[in-house]
């Protein structure tokens, strides 16, 4: 049998990834690279020629003398830690393919629990944002799903309180390929938050399957091209493969995310179905995966801890 030319990428080893990024100043460089790759601009009056002071710490515009730092403005902002201990985060995050948890994370990376977690949940936000850019398109599989199990005592089923619905959709090219993921929290199945998860994440244009399930129909009113067809009473036709990919995606992530995490909060399961999301979507290039999460973290605007720990997101 063949193997799968994805599965048996090399991606990036150990060894080569602490000889391109395991010291400070190659953190620096890299750092710099990725956030002014055409060379340095000033963040207010877009000049082009800056000097170093305070050691090289800050950067002076030579125009309006303006001071910046390589962090500022970034996931990296207000850091006290090395950036070598964020690239490590970075490789960790994207060459594990079922994720990693803070606890283990604060174990290799030799820093407390706290800071494991808020490096976590930052970069798993640069994840987030860097998708969210990205709308699908072409033929979408579409469907609905929840995350959080049954409690005694508690209602079953659609509605249940401890059950948070996300959206999970699956981009195929025209031969069935799939080649772009997105699973979306939403505050429930309604028209209304149907329709605008597909406004944000959904290209005009895009061809859209999905189970009958009512509030999928808002598609064809918000102007997609949408199909369904009703499922679960009875057993499929065998040649029934219009959500093979996106039932395929759902068995995944909730495998993944069962067996790394001990336990999540609903607030925060939308960064971790977009940690899942993100490999998915980048996964043509293990290698490369490290530069991607870390372009997509200089792009992402600070997360300070109390927002990291409130947030919740919808869309």
């Amino acid at each position: 049998m063949a193997k799968n030319q994805i599965q048996f990428q090399a991606g990036l080893s150990l060894p080569a990834f602490l000889q391109r990024f395991g010291g400070e100043e190659q953190c620096r460089a890299a750092l710099h690279a990725w956030r002014w790759p055409s060379g340095f601009e000033c963040p207010k009056c877009s000049y082009r020629r800056a000097c170093g002071v305070r050691a090289g710490s800050l950067l002076q515009c030579h125009r309006c003398h303006t001071q910046t730092s390589l962090t500022a403005g970034t996931v990296f902002a207000h850091t006290k830690l090395p950036l070598r201990v964020w690239f490590l985060a970075i490789y960790l995050l994207t060459q594990s393919k079922n994720g990693i948890s803070a606890l283990s994370l604060r174990r290799q990376l030799g820093v407390s629990y706290n800071s494991a977690w808020l490096i976590k949940h930052k970069l798993m936000q640069a994840m987030k944002e860097e998708d969210d850019g990205s709308p699908l398109e072409g033929v979408i599989q579409l469907d609905d799903a929840y995350w959080g199990g049954e409690r005694h005592g508690q209602k079953n089923g659609r509605g249940a309180p401890n059950k948070t619905p996300f959206v999970a959709a699956v981009s195929c090219t025209s031969d069935g390929r799939p080649v772009g993921l997105r699973m979306t929290v939403v505050e429930g199945f309604r028209s209304a938050a149907i329709s605008g998860w597909a406004r944000r994440h959904v290209k005009q244009g895009a061809y859209v399957m999905s189970d009958g399930l009512g509030c999928f129909r808002a598609l064809t009113s918000a102007g997609y091209q949408h199909s369904w067809q009703v499922v679960g009473r009875g057993q499929p036709a065998p040649d029934d493969r219009r959500l093979n990919w996106v039932n395929t995606a759902l068995g995944n992530v909730k495998t993944a995310l069962h067996g790394t995490y001990h336990a999540m909060k609903p607030k925060h399961v939308p960064r971790y179905l977009a940690e899942f999301c993100f490999r998915f979507n980048h996964r043509f290039d293990l290698a490369g995966m490290v530069e991607q999460l870390g372009q997509a973290a200089v792009r992402t605007p600070p997360l300070p801890y109390r927002l990291a720990r409130m947030a919740e997101a919808y869309g």
